[in-house]
């Protein structure tokens, strides 16, 4: 794989010192305050209603009870994941809660993937959605 394309970009100090601490990953900080932003939708009453997050320690305990183990996974990346995937997935396309593990697995570990994916779609959405990161409140 070739160089990062954004490394070409000017990036706010606090952007820099931010991936200065936690490179293209999630610190718990930036993790609580992503997930705090998420959705769902409430299949009775076709609402939007805010996400009941998961914590890390409950998905340290998912993959366990699955026998998961995550090679690539670094910061708060698998706890993002394990929300956004619950957030979006969860009890349509992903069934169970065995297949959110087998999820995790397979979105952090993708053989095709890149240090930093999770991250990285997550500030594309951002500058998707206009919403923008208070990188100073990050640190």
């Amino acid at each position: 794989m070739g160089q990062r394309l954004d490394v070409y970009d000017k990036m706010p100090p606090a952007m820099k010192n931010y991936l200065s601490l936690y490179g293209w990953h999630f610190s718990k900080k930036m993790c609580e305050w992503a997930v705090s932003k998420m959705e769902v939708e409430n299949k009775t009453t076709k609402q939007k209603e805010k996400l009941v997050p998961i914590k890390k320690e409950e998905v340290e305990e998912l993959l366990k009870k699955y026998g998961i183990k995550l090679e690539k996974d670094a910061g708060y990346d698998c706890v993002y994941v394990a929300n956004m995937a619950k957030a979006d997935y969860y009890k349509s396309s992903i069934t169970d809660e065995s297949r959110l593990a087998l999820f995790l697995k397979d979105y952090i570990d993708d053989p095709d993937g890149y240090d930093g994916l999770p991250f990285t779609r997550f500030y594309a959405d951002c500058i998707g959605s206009g919403t923008p990161i208070m990188w100073d409140d990050m640190l």
